[in-house]
This record gives structure tokens, sequence and C-alpha cells, in this order.
């Protein structure tokens, strides 16, 4: 099917969007499990695997609806996306018309960078911001619960088109990966060694490091 040009839904445009849901999707799902796997080296006593036992068990894959039961794994997934905070300036917007925004008028045409570290961190969200913490998404119960402060895939009707998927695949990847495997660090490298800082660039990696893979 050839697409019109004369609609903003052309071939070019449907090209463009393609592209980057594979390239930024590809990328950034790609080193937020890099961080869940350094995070697990760092964090053995993390329980996510007792958790997939229980619902889950060794016979069979991870679904996407075992989703539901796993409010643990579920927490420990999005305090690693938060933690990790992979696009911490997101993407560069604008505005699509005069704007005033706390006070301040914002023209139209003005780039906007929306710095989602401020959120992720914010001291005023989180109970303990700049610590790796799956209890940020639990209630007193062990329920799982979401919170307005998590923001990874940024806000508004010009969030992340890709949300869905990436949730979906990170869920699928890392619970598969828990499910087959226990992770440690290199020989001779204790947990406390493991390198939290994020390596600089437009997306937040960690810095590079080595693990050993034992299978359950």
């Amino acid at each position: 099917m050839r697409l019109s040009k004369d609609t903003y839904f052309n071939e070019t445009n449907f090209e463009i969007v393609a592209i980057n849901l594979f390239a930024a999707g590809t990328e950034t799902t790609a080193i937020t499990l890099a961080w869940g796997l350094l995070l697990m080296m760092r964090y053995p006593d993390i329980q996510v695997r007792q958790e997939i036992e229980n619902v889950i068990g060794n016979e069979r894959c991870p679904r996407y609806e075992d989703k539901k039961n796993m409010p643990y794994t579920n927490a420990v997934l999005h305090e690693i996306q938060r933690f990790g905070d992979v696009a911490p300036l997101n993407l560069l917007h604008q505005t699509s018309q005069d704007t005033t925004f706390q006070g301040y008028k914002i023209p139209k045409g003005t780039k906007v960078i929306p710095l989602l570290s401020s959120v992720l961190f914010d001291k005023t969200q989180w109970a303990t911001p700049f610590e790796f913490n799956p209890a940020h998404f639990l209630d007193a119960d062990g329920k799982f619960v979401k919170k307005d402060a998590f923001m990874p895939f940024s806000a508004g009707r010009r969030a992340c088109l890709g949300e869905t998927l990436a949730m979906m695949e990170l869920f699928l990847y890392f619970t598969l990966l828990m499910q087959k495997f226990k992770f440690h660090p290199a020989p001779g490298v204790a947990v406390d060694q493991l390198d939290m800082s994020p390596s600089p660039g437009f997306t937040a990696s960690p810095q590079p490091f080595q693990l050993c893979a034992e299978i359950h």
C-alpha cells in the first residue's frame, strides 16, 4: 500500500516512525536489561527467584499474563527502570503554541528538554531516591503500586510510543533470565566493588562489566 504525500501520515513519516520504534526500543530495552543484571549481582538478596518459582515454576517459560500475579518481580523491574534512568533527557520536544507554565511564557516553537532524572530521583516522591529499593513500588501488603512519579518513558501526549511493548519485552526477558540463571560478579570481584555509575551519553548505560551466569 502506498501512502499519500498529502497527509501527515505519509510514506516518509511511516518509515521514520518504524525506524524509531526499532532503534530506540532495541537500545533502551537492552540497556535496561544490562542495569537489571548488574543490580541483581549487586543486591543478591533480592528474592525475584522465589516468586518466579511460586508462580511459574521451572517447566515453562514466563508469559505476560503472569505479571499480574508477580507484584514483587514487577516492583523490582520498575525500580530497575527508575534507578537506571536510561533516558535522563528523554527526546527534544517543541511547543506547538504559545504556552504559560508556572508563570513563565514559552513562545511557540521553543525547544524543550524534559529532565526525567529530576522526577525519578525526587526526594519528595521516593523514600530513598538514590538507593535501589523495590519497596518504592509495594504497599504494606506487598501489592504492586504504580507511582505517578515513575516517568522513564516521559509523560503526556508525546510520551514514548513503544512504552507498552517495552514493558512487555522487559518483563518477559528479565523474568526468563532470572528463571534460568543466577548471576555472579566475575571471579575476584566483590559485589560492593561493582560500579553503579552510568556511562555518559545520550542514554545512560552501566559501566562495562563482566558476569558469571550459573544455570539453575
